[in-house]
């Protein structure tokens, strides 16, 4: 299993996107990524180092803790499925170009895993 990136995610009022873009600004981020209610800044010297700020998962029962994108979702899926680990969020491709499932780690964390489409 190959991993691309690992972004933390926390989660914010709406008012508090902007204040967050402007704080991590500060200290070098730039905003990458804005979908209303969510968005990733990043290091424009190593764009792998992110995190994002979320309101809210628009297609999601529940936001996730932190979200790790791997070179091939459907064979993790598999993985985390025959591990027995619980599925929050079933395997399905987001209008936004990602494939995605949530799992449901062994200390109660909702991992996001996704792949880019």
């Amino acid at each position: 299993m190959s991993v691309h990136r690992v972004v933390p995610n926390a989660q914010v009022r709406p008012e508090e996107l902007e204040q967050s873009r402007e704080f991590y600004g500060l200290l070098g981020l730039e905003q990458v990524m804005n979908q209303g209610w969510i968005m990733t800044l990043a290091s424009p010297s190593v764009p792998t180092a992110q995190v994002s700020f979320l309101t809210e998962d628009a297609t999601a029962p529940v936001v996730p803790d932190l979200s790790i994108e791997v070179a091939d979702v459907d064979a993790v899926h598999e993985a985390v499925l025959a591990s027995g680990a619980e599925i929050v969020h079933t395997l399905r491709d987001e209008a936004w170009g990602v494939r995605r499932f949530f799992a449901r780690d062994p200390g109660g964390r909702v991992v996001n895993v996704l792949g880019h489409c």
